[in-house]
């Protein structure tokens, strides 16, 4: 399931919502708000999200991971709204029987999450100048999986 949330993420929370009796492994991904960004200095992020639309994407995204790959759960929760640094954005969790299915999804998730949902992200500088971010490396590792993302542009994170 695809969440979207102005509420900080509770990592802690969400891993006990995967526990499974039958899952050997569980893998994860957090994105954090860094400091900087092509050199300079950033204080604060702002993500403007289209929520509707990430939720229904998002979970088509997931559907695709169960489909691919032998997993038990997936989940994936991202912010919208203004976020400090050292915040979590963005969190993936899968549970599956084996480490390699959960790994796999995992990355599927987060590789498609960053290049397929409407969400903008807005850098704040240290020197009071603020700018929308591109992200021209999202998609990067979408030829490992064998997906190419539909060439949206506007996506940006």
């Amino acid at each position: 399931m695809m969440h979207m949330t102005e509420r900080p993420i509770r990592t802690d929370e969400l891993v006990d919502s995967l526990r499974n009796p039958a899952a050997g492994a569980y893998a994860s991904f957090e994105g954090w708000i860094r400091n900087h960004n092509d050199g300079l200095d950033v204080k604060r992020l702002e993500y403007e999200v289209y929520a509707p639309l990430c939720v229904s994407e998002g979970t088509k995204i997931i559907e695709e991971a169960h489909a691919r790959w032998s997993i038990l759960h997936a989940e994936c929760v991202h912010r919208s709204g203004s976020l400090e640094i050292g915040e979590c954005a963005v969190w993936v969790g899968v549970t599956s029987v084996h480490r390699d299915e959960a790994f796999d999804a995992c990355r599927y998730i987060i590789d498609q999450v960053k290049v397929r949902l409407p969400i903008w992200k807005k850098e704040h500088y240290a020197d009071g100048d603020s700018g929308w971010v591109n992200c021209e490396r999202c998609g990067a590792h979408d030829g490992e999986h064998g997906h190419q993302h539909d060439g949206r542009k506007g996506h940006a994170r």
